[in-house]
């Protein structure tokens, strides 16, 4: 029997076939052709792993609708990590079928691959299949093998159930959850890239609310303030170097007339951006916290809070959503009380279980249950003895008004140990003197990175975060 994820897909793709679905690049393409795409794709696969090579487009979205309805395994492929790398990926995971571009599949499949290649371009197309697919057991209640975003280190791969993007996008008990009557009329906008949790988890809510939504290759400002003035969303959703863009151009609330409330989440945004935000544009700035590994998010602000708490609880990610458990516990597992720093660990209501999930995140929470994420065990710096956080050091570069984005990592120091050291990336005039001398007066002197790299774009995930793995060869 189908999933009940499944048979949403279906039920939202026959709704109203002659409805718009998806608007790319100024074109709108109808719910009958995403749904004719998807079933070709579909029936094609089966319920098997279907590693597929994802870019932003509408012939994309069509392909993984269709091994999700029909019940297979989406192995996110992602070829922005570089070719060799892709090449290597997917060698070494003996897919029984392969789905992409024909460009992609030529420039990263060996010859020799022992699989099914299908070639996909524009929803009207009939897909090109060389090939047949190789025996494969499959992995049955796995929706999408995710790769994680990749900040630190090589990215892994994380199961996405279907029962856990169920409740992610349906509900806590998705089995009773009625599809919805009819399309809805507000149009959404999907900025976040597929190889990403976040893409994922916006399509499937779209499809879930049976909601039309603009597709963007990936976030550019002009595109998107396009796309805002032109459908008014209520709600939008931006990562924090998109929202410092939003932040620092020439828009202005006229541009943003329909827009409530911003979501931001995937990486750590400071209070100061977020008032600065709601400030220029008088919309609040709703901060959540998720993981590849949850599935989802797992806390958050509402507007109600919002209104309420964040002039006391500023700087917050909010608290835990319905259904999920969060503790802060000491390096031995004790659970610490209010305000007291230490690793967080968490129950996603995502995840049909009672462990507790340990994070290398460090948090507080407080006796309100708002939470602080404080930055990662594993990447504090210990210069001479002293402990510096690189997210403290990000935050404080960030408030230059030159400054659009920093990231900070340790450098090993032979006297030392380590010493941070920063890669800035403005958008004004600042040089790094200027920049020294204004943390002279925001940091203790041992959290003064001993080197600054003006740079013109920091390499990023593709997430939005910091790639600090390029960011340390940088510096090496």
């Amino acid at each position: 029997m189908s999933h009940p994820l499944s048979l949403r897909i279906g039920q939202v793709l026959d709704l109203d076939p002659a409805a718009r679905a998806i608007q790319y690049d100024g074109r709108w393409a109808s719910w009958g052709q995403v749904g004719r795409a998807a079933r070709r794709i579909g029936a094609l696969t089966g319920a098997r792993r279907v590693g597929m090579v994802l870019r932003n487009t509408p012939a994309h979205v069509a392909a993984l609708l269709g091994v999700l309805e029909a019940g297979g395994t989406v192995v996110v492929i992602n070829p922005s990590r570089g070719d060799e790398r892709a090449r290597t990926d997917i060698a070494a995971l003996g897919l029984p079928v392969i789905v992409g571009r024909a460009d992609d599949l030529a420039n990263l499949v060996t010859p020799s691959a022992d699989s099914m290649l299908v070639t996909i371009d524009g929803l009207d197309t009939a897909p090109a299949v060389r090939g047949e697919p190789a025996p494969d057991t499959g992995r049955p209640t796995v929706a999408v093998w995710m790769l994680t975003s990749g900040t630190t280190g090589p990215p892994k791969r994380v199961d996405l159930t279907y029962s856990m993007l169920a409740r992610s996008v349906m509900g806590r008990d998705p089995e009773s959850s009625p599809a919805p009557p009819r399309l809805r009329r507000g149009v959404a906008i999907v900025n976040s890239p597929l190889v990403h949790v976040g893409g994922v988890f916006r399509i499937l809510l779209c499809i879930a609310e049976a909601r039309p939504f603009v597709l963007l290759p990936k976030f550019d400002l002009t595109q998107w303030a396009d796309a805002v003035r032109e459908h008014q969303p209520r709600a939008v959703s931006l990562v924090p170097a998109a929202l410092r863009m939003v932040l620092h151009s020439d828009l202005t609330r006229d541009d943003l007339a329909g827009v409530r409330a911003v979501t931001s989440g995937t990486a750590p945004l400071s209070a100061d951006d977020a008032d600065a935000f709601t400030a220029k544009f008088g919309i609040p700035v709703l901060t959540s916290y998720a993981a590849t590994e949850f599935g989802g998010g797992v806390a958050g602000w509402t507007l109600a809070d919002h209104e309420r708490y964040w002039a006391a609880k500023r700087g917050s990610v909010g608290r835990a959503n319905p259904g999920a458990r969060l503790r802060v516990v000491d390096d031995d597992g004790r659970p610490l009380g209010p305000d007291q720093q230490g690793l967080l660990e968490v129950i996603p209501a995502q995840l049909d279980t009672a462990e507790w999930m340990r994070t290398t995140d460090l948090a507080r929470i407080d006796a309100d249950g708002f939470v602080w994420i404080l930055g990662r065990a594993d990447q504090a710096i210990i210069r001479g003895g002293f402990k510096v956080m690189p997210d403290d050091v990000r935050t404080a570069l960030e408030a230059h008004p030159a400054v659009r984005g920093a990231a900070v990592i340790g450098r090993p120091d032979e006297r030392l140990g380590e010493t941070p050291v920063a890669m800035v990336e403005l958008h004004g005039q600042a040089t790094a003197d200027e920049l020294s001398e204004f943390l002279t007066a925001r940091l203790a002197r041992y959290e003064i990175p001993t080197d600054i790299a003006i740079v013109d774009v920091i390499p990023r995930t593709p997430s939005g975060k910091a790639d600090l793995g390029a960011v340390r060869a940088h510096f090496a």
